[in-house]
């Protein structure tokens, strides 16, 4: 008979996890900021059909990064919880954070007892009637989730990313303005890269970016209770190049 080796279920659970981290690390950074106008969510993806966002329900949106199959699989059951839950109940009860415990029992599942785990990394974003009442959640492949304030950035080095964001995000800023920082954002692992002597990647143009919005003032400005709306390279591109600040960043 072969021998069993035994293997501790600390070295178990460190191997699920670098295996995930290196998945994860492999793509392409998002971020999600809240602003004056809503939350802007902002991803480097240039294929105009595999979205790393999307909308859950009313006011609630969902952003990934990592294996596309499998966060796109998690999306449509958080689709189906929401629709469930606010046809039984009512609207107001589908919140970000009850859909965020959702998907952190399932990546918690997955991780402890399936042999291989998730690949992915998840925010869920949910705008308020006021920025202070926005509510951004990061789930990881394991199960774990914070509750981010006022902006997050997930991906393949998230940490510069998410250094760049902490330098120049502020409360009250307009929907142009925070756009302007989550590129210069996500443009920082390629300065990085430069600085080491790689070639220097193109600019983040538009065109290679994947942009939505959940409006603040959706049931206000467009009669709608859906807040979430993608917008077009067009869109993206004008709010990029324009120079208007609000006076609070002046």
């Amino acid at each position: 008979m072969a021998q069993q080796f035994y293997v501790s279920p600390e070295q178990v659970m460190k191997d699920r996890a670098d295996f995930a981290r290196k998945g994860i690390a492999r793509g392409k950074s998002v971020v999600v900021l809240s602003c004056i106008d809503g939350i802007a969510l902002v991803a480097e993806n240039p294929s105009p059909t595999l979205h790393k966002i999307g909308e859950i329900y009313d006011r609630i949106a969902f952003a990934a990064v990592g294996k596309y199959n499998e966060f796109e699989s998690l999306r449509q059951a958080g689709v189906r919880y929401a629709d469930v839950r606010g046809y039984s109940y009512d609207r107001v009860d589908v919140t970000a954070r009850g859909l965020a415990s959702v998907y952190a029992q399932s990546l918690g599942s997955v991780f402890t007892a399936e042999q291989k785990p998730f690949e992915v990394e998840l925010a869920v974003a949910e705008v308020g009637e006021r920025q202070g009442q926005d509510h951004i959640f990061r789930l990881n492949f394991d199960g774990s989730i914070s509750d981010e304030s006022g902006f997050l950035a997930m991906g393949g080095k998230a940490d510069l990313v998410q250094a760049v964001l902490e330098r120049l995000w502020t409360s009250g800023a307009s929907l142009g303005q925070a756009l302007r920082w989550a590129v210069s954002a996500l443009e920082a692992p390629r300065k990085d890269a430069a600085s080491a002597g790689n070639p220097v990647a193109a600019p983040l143009a538009a065109p290679l970016l994947e942009v939505a919005v959940l409006d603040r003032n959706a049931t206000r400005v467009r009669g709608s209770h859906r807040a979430f709306r993608r917008l077009t390279d067009a869109q993206v591109a004008e709010q990029l190049t324009s120079k208007q600040h609000d006076a609070e960043n002046n």
